[in-house]
């Protein structure tokens, strides 16, 4: 496994932790109705994206190298 595979393997699974602990902190909130749970989430949601939108542009850097 190259580097430039291993580093975009890492980026989904960063983006899947993501997702998942939005999705446990709005679950949360729904059972608490915590303002903390509900910013938790929002702010999973745009680390989510935010490293979609890297790896997207990494891919594009590296596609070159490989």
């Amino acid at each position: 496994m190259s580097l430039r595979t291993f580093h975009l393997v890492f980026i989904a699974l960063s983006v899947t932790l993501a997702a998942f602990f939005a999705a446990w902190s709005v679950e949360q909130y729904q059972a608490n109705s915590e303002p903390s749970y509900a910013l938790a989430a929002v702010l999973a949601l745009v680390t989510a994206a935010a490293l979609v939108l890297y790896g997207v542009a990494f891919q594009r850097k590296t596609r070159r190298l490989s």
